[in-house]
């Protein structure tokens, strides 16, 4: 599903600057006004962030039709969020009995195709994976990545988590699904899933890719085992690392970290230049590894 394009096809000030237009911490004439200095002879700024975009075009690496798996959207209630989410659940085709939980949550801009693939290959893994759209309550996910991003951010935030948190409950209490319940996010996902881990003892294991830190305050309250991916060129996020190291290690609690080498931000996703095979299959490996181990009774 890669586009092509990789990371080393840029200029790093120019994925510096994708990155902070991804974040919200500049705007879209901000970007093409800082990008231009990097443009090549007969190019164009405009291009450039196009080619940048994500390309939801090529095939999903497990396809919405494998006969292995079984999906639908279903909605639950959210009493303290947006009162009703809509999700993407996926199964295995065959299963006999329970199966472990997941919940799959997604970056800063609702649940775009790469997250509902994402989904998919842990139903194909043998995870019953529920897959929440955080913009529900705008109608979902608009069908492209800027406009979802704008949408996310206005949201009430509070109620944002509180979607996620329900979709955590939602899954756990599922008829379908054993007593052990996980949860795995990217980036914004990703710092949900540190949330989820302070706000339930009873998650039963955690994996965060390029996730933002808790407050080190409420590392005491972690009980779940967690997997933390990190890329080693994202120096926002991981600047928050060694306060939070520090109070895992303080408070005796059970986490794997890998930084990953030479990579960007959102290098597991698949859609994007951003995307590093190498890591990315890694890291998938190593989640996989992790949820076998935590979530297997």
């Amino acid at each position: 599903m890669s586009t092509g394009l990789t990371a080393k096809d840029f200029h790093p000030r120019i994925l510096e600057l994708y990155d902070a237009l991804a974040h919200g911490r500049i705007t879209r004439e901000a970007f093409l006004r800082d990008a231009a200095p990097h443009v090549a002879e007969g190019g164009s700024a405009e291009a450039l962030l196009d080619s940048l975009a994500p390309d939801y075009g090529a095939a999903p690496q497990v396809a919405p039709d494998d006969p292995a798996i079984r999906t639908a959207r279903i909605d639950y209630r959210s009493p303290e969020g947006h009162r009703t989410v809509s999700a993407l659940l996926a199964r295995p085709a065959e299963a006999d009995g329970p199966r472990p939980g997941v919940l799959v949550i997604h970056e800063n801009r609702g649940l775009n195709p790469y997250i509902e693939d994402v989904a998919r290959r842990l139903a194909k893994a043998g995870y019953i994976a529920l897959a929440p759209d955080g913009l529900s309550a705008e109608g979902g996910y608009p069908g492209n990545d800027d406009d979802g991003r704008e949408m996310q951010a206005a949201l009430d935030q509070d109620k944002l988590r509180a979607d996620f948190c329900a979709g955590y409950e939602v899954l756990r209490d599922h008829a379908d699904t054993t007593s052990r319940t996980g949860a795995l996010g990217f980036c914004w996902g990703g710092a949900m899933v540190n949330t989820l881990a302070v706000r339930y003892p009873d998650l039963s294991a955690g994996v965060a890719f390029y996730g933002r830190q808790p407050d080190p305050a409420d590392v005491p309250r972690i009980e779940a085992p967690l997997l933390l991916h990190y890329a080693e060129a994202d120096e926002k996020v991981n600047a928050g690392w060694p306060a939070y190291e520090a109070a895992l290690k303080e408070h005796g609690k059970t986490y794997e970290a890998v930084m990953h080498p030479g990579v960007q931000h959102a290098f597991h996703n698949d859609t994007t230049p951003r995307y590093d095979a190498v890591a990315a299959e890694r890291a998938w490996a190593q989640t996989l590894d992790f949820f076998a181990r935590h979530l297997t009774e």
